[in-house]
């Protein structure tokens, strides 16, 4: 069985109005393969939380908790997945402007299909990734961000936006490294996944940018990848031998323009199979 429950901050459900509801309802539902909530009337206030729970771990499952996120395939190894709605100013800064702002609201889960998990795919992708996940995959995080800002937050390289012509505000999000040269990202994946090909948006926000010409990917089986990287903002394909990984590394990041100490990464990809 499949929940979807909107609680407060303090734990409480949330309850939603309908318009031809006489009375607020709460907003909890539950189904055997898939679950939805739905509300015409409600206000997300700070600290709310949207929280799944699932009966099968670990499984997939594809989520979409705002009209703003695109369906995303997740790989949880946790029942209970509480995903909070941050309303700060430096998270709406990282988001489209209606994300969880709206009074209508359409949520859902649902267990993966096999034709979706047996699948040649980019593993790394996750619209949903917050930088508090636990238990839910893929997740970026990374050794240093830029100023704890959100729109340089790890979890930008692997959200499917791929504006990389400027940067700040969403749509404009990268990985930003706060000029460390010892600035590492990783991706966890949460299983043994058979990678052969990966992905590269480099910031090209040029001449405020610069670049990286080399960059290495170590995997979790101890293998390394070295990547000869271009000054663009399109994305560059490196294919490789199969490596089995959990996890996978993107570091040693040589920065190829001096006059400039602002590289960024925006986005990462990880292409193969579920091993």
């Amino acid at each position: 069985m499949l929940q979807l429950t909107i609680l407060n901050a303090q734990g409480a459900i949330r309850q939603g109005k309908n318009d031809y509801d006489d009375a607020p309802k709460d907003l909890h539902n539950t189904g055997s393969d898939s679950v939805f909530l739905a509300t015409q009337a409600l206000t997300y206030a700070d600290g709310d939380i949207i929280r799944l729970q699932v009966d099968r771990v670990p499984g997939y499952y594809v989520v979409q908790f705002d009209e703003t996120l695109a369906p995303t395939l997740v790989y949880l190894t946790t029942p209970i997945w509480d995903y909070p709605i941050d309303l700060s100013q430096n998270a709406q800064d990282a988001r489209p402007e209606a994300a969880f702002k709206t009074q209508r609201h359409y949520l859902s889960a649902r267990r993966a299909w096999p034709e979706e998990t047996d699948t040649y795919r980019d593993w790394a992708l996750n619209p949903h990734d917050q930088p508090q996940a636990t238990g839910i995959f893929p997740h970026a995080h990374a050794n240093v961000e830029t100023r704890n800002d959100a729109t340089f937050f790890a979890q930008n390289a692997i959200d499917g936006v791929w504006a990389s012509n400027l940067h700040g505000e969403y749509p404009y999000l990268s990985w930003g490294i706060n000029q460390d040269p010892h600035a590492a990202l990783t991706v966890e994946l949460g299983r043994p996944v058979i990678l052969d090909r990966v992905g590269v948006v480099l910031r090209a926000d040029f001449p405020h940018d610069s670049w990286w010409d080399t960059a290495v990917l170590t995997f979790s089986d101890g293998q390394n990848e070295v990547l000869t990287l271009r000054k663009t903002g399109e994305p560059q394909y490196f294919d490789f031998a199969e490596h089995t990984a959990t996890a996978v590394t993107f570091h040693d990041l040589h920065r190829a323009d001096p006059a400039s100490p602002f590289p960024a990464l925006t986005a990462l990809q990880f292409f193969g199979r579920n091993a």
